[in-house]
């Protein structure tokens, strides 16, 4: 009778351990027919995981060069590359090139004012904020002067002026980072001239030297989005391609974003060019004319239109998106599965975040919604907030 009891004790508890297991087979198999996403998340956390454990296995390897696949870009989200003056100042490192004494200084200081109050730049949409100009060349009170012959008393608080500053890699980048603290919302930073950031003894110009004076430059202007404006002179001496008589070595254009050359017939006209080139926007040249009454720059005429981006057809899938978030209801947010069944999208869900997050900076800039995409314990998280300022179109 014990034995039975044994016996029966026994095949109870495979039963039990067998109904357990179907069990936890079965939720399994329920969970993921009736939520894909969570399976989908797993195995992307999986993936994720496996990629990090191998990072962390070959990081200490000398020849270890590190990638990223084609999944991971299309599940991360990228800043976009803001404009600052659109069609013209975008963010990264840009060169403004020219002879002494033709006007460049009234130039960059009828930039920042723009930017610092937002008033368009001739027909260019300017994206507004703070502006800090390191006019290295100049004192405050020349400084004072040429602002009161240009805008009267019409002063902003956004435009800050500084005639000093450290050298680079000797403090510069330790103060532009103290600006920014200060003044979250800074858009340009102008740096006039080149030569006097540059180290102490390093006047003789190499590839490497220049190339690294604005690889620096551009590494803060991008992680910050923001744009750095250097002013340069160029060489006197006559050159086939124009850009080439920029002072110094082909680094300085090999790294930069962007550059505008201006040039004058003569230095007492009050006609000038400026040719404009980057990675990111159209070549286009500018006719401009120096108005002697408000010592402003005014554009008369451009060999091209306004630099305008090829206008993308109507997303239905943004517009949908941007569409749940309103001024009474600025934020929404919700797993992926919950967002692509409120937009009643087609798309699964991971595709549509897959979708968003290569989209963001069209979703920012047209719509004015921020899109944010973020791991947590209960799953991915997706939250879209009103943006502070309005969109670029």
């Amino acid at each position: 009778m014990a034995l039975e009891t044994k016996e029966k004790t026994a095949l109870d508890a495979s039963v039990g351990a067998d109904a357990g297991q179907s069990i936890q087979s079965k939720s399994t198999q329920i969970i993921t027919a009736e939520f894909p996403e969570i399976n989908d998340q797993n195995e992307i956390f999986q993936e994720n995981m496996d990629e990090i454990s191998h990072r962390m296995q070959n990081i200490g390897n000398p020849n270890y060069l590190h990638t990223v696949s084609m999944s991971e870009l299309y599940q991360t989200t990228y800043k976009s590359r803001p404009p600052i003056v659109e069609g013209l100042l975008y963010a990264g490192a840009y060169i403004l090139a020219g002879a002494p004494k033709i006007g460049k200084s009234f130039l960059v200081a009828q930039i920042a004012y723009h930017v610092s109050t937002g008033e368009k730049l001739w027909a260019y949409t300017v994206n507004p904020g703070t502006v800090l100009y390191l006019a290295l060349e100049d004192d405050f009170q020349r400084i004072q002067s040429r602002m009161f012959m240009m805008y009267g008393v019409k002063d902003t608080p956004k435009l800050h002026f500084a005639t000093a500053a450290n050298k680079i890699g000797d403090g510069l980048d330790g103060q532009l980072q103290f600006f920014l603290r200060q003044y979250s919302d800074t858009k340009l930073v102008i740096i006039d001239t080149m030569q006097k950031i540059r180290e102490a003894g390093g006047e003789a110009y190499s590839y490497a030297s220049d190339y690294e004076i604005i690889g620096r430059l551009k590494r803060f202007a991008d992680e910050h989005g923001i744009c750095v404006l250097l002013v340069h002179h160029t060489r006197k001496q006559p050159s086939g391609d124009a850009f080439e008589m920029i002072s110094g070595t082909t680094g300085l254009l090999g790294c930069a974003d962007g550059s505008l050359l201006m040039q004058k017939k003569k230095r007492t006209a009050l006609e000038a060019t400026i040719d404009v080139v980057g990675r990111d926007q159209q070549d286009q040249k500018l006719w401009l004319n120096f108005n002697r009454e408000r010592c402003v720059w005014e554009l008369t005429k451009t060999e091209t239109e306004l630099w305008k981006e090829p206008e993308d057809p109507p997303d239905p899938v943004l517009e949908a998106v941007a569409g749940l978030v309103t001024a009474e209801r600025p934020e929404w947010s919700g797993s992926p599965s919950e967002l692509a069944e409120t937009i009643r999208s087609e798309l699964a869900a991971n595709t549509l975040t897959k979708y968003l997050n290569v989209k963001s900076g069209r979703l920012l800039d047209e719509y004015g919604v921020c899109y944010e995409n973020r791991a947590k314990h209960a799953g991915r998280c997706v939250t879209l907030t009103k943006a502070d300022i309005p969109p670029l179109k």
